[in-house]
C-alpha cells in the first residue's frame, strides 16, 4: 500500500528583511523593538544613522526593505536613495518621517522610495505598511496620497512642488516652521524633532532671515500661504 504523502510541501516564507536609516539612535531601537515584538514576518537586519554608513550597509547586506529617514545630515534619504539604487535596485524604500509637507513626500518619491508614512504611525500600521511594500504595493499615509496624485497627475488646483522662497530653507528648518505654525512652544519642537531648544531658536532665527519676516504670527501666514500647516 502506499503512503499518501505530499510531494509538494508548502515552504514557510521567509520574513522581511528590513533595514533602518535614522539619525536619531533611540528611535532605531524603538522602532526595531516594536516590528520584533509585533510579527515574525518581519526582521530588522541592521541599522544606520548616516548616509554613508546607510548606502554601505545596504549594498552589504542587500535588505529586501529600507525604512529610511528622510531628514538627515549630507542630502537625507533622497541621498541614500539616489546612491544605493545604482547597485541595488531591486531593493525597496519606505519613507519614514517626521514631515508630512508636501514636497518631502514628492521629492522622495520621485528619488525612487516606494512609500511615505509619518512616525505617528502605530507600530502595527507600520509592520503592514513594510509587508505591503515588500509585496509591491504602494503604501501613503492617508493624506499624503493625494500629495502625490496631485503631483504626477498634474491635476488642475495641484499644490505646486517647486517654490522659489520655500527652496531657501533647509528641510530642518521647514520642520521647525511648520511646527511652529501650527502653535507649539519652543520646548514642544525641540521635543518632537530631537533636538534642544537652542536648536531650534537657531533655526527660526534663520527662517526669519531668510524669509524677511519679523515674528512667527507672519510665519504661520506665510506657512499657511505655501500649505505647509
Amino acid at each position: 500500500m502506499t503512503e499518501n504523502m505530499d510531494a509538494n510541501p508548502t515552504t514557510p516564507k521567509p520574513p522581511v528583511r528590513v533595514y533602518l536609516v535614522d539619525d536619531h539612535s533611540m528611535f532605531r531601537a524603538g522602532v526595531r523593538a516594536e516590528l520584533d515584538t509585533i510579527t515574525d514576518d518581519i526582521e530588522v537586519i541592521g541599522e544606520a544613522g548616516t548616509v554613508g554608513e546607510a548606502v554601505a550597509g545596504i549594498n552589504h547586506l542587500k535588505p529586501d526593505v529600507v525604512l529610511l529617514d528622510v531628514h538627515m545630515p549630507d542630502g537625507g534619504g533622497a541621498e541614500v536613495l539616489r546612491q544605493a539604487r545604482k547597485s541595488q535596485p531591486e531593493v525597496v524604500f519606505l519613507a519614514l518621517s517626521v514631515s508630512d509637507a508636501a514636497e518631502d513626500v514628492i521629492a522622495v518619491i520621485r528619488s525612487g522610495a516606494r512609500g511615505y508614512v509619518t512616525k505617528t504611525i502605530s507600530s502595527q500600521d507600520l509592520a503592514t505598511a513594510v509587508l505591503r511594500v515588500a509585496e509591491g504595493d504602494a503604501v501613503f499615509s492617508p493624506r499624503l496620497a493625494g500629495f502625490v496624485l496631485d503631483a504626477f497627475a498634474d491635476r488642475p488646483g495641484a499644490a505646486p512642488i517647486n517654490d522659489p522662497e520655500l527652496d531657501l530653507l533647509t528641510p530642518r528648518e521647514r520642520d521647525v516652521l511648520r511646527l511652529l505654525a501650527r502653535g507649539y512652544a519652543y520646548k514642544e519642537i525641540a521635543s518632537e524633532l530631537f533636538i534642544s531648544v537652542k536648536t531650534v531658536e537657531t533655526h527660526v532665527s534663520s527662517v526669519l532671515r531668510k524669509t524677511q519676516l519679523s515674528n512667527r504670527y507672519e510665519l504661520s501666514r506665510w506657512a499657511s500661504d505655501r500649505r505647509l500647516v
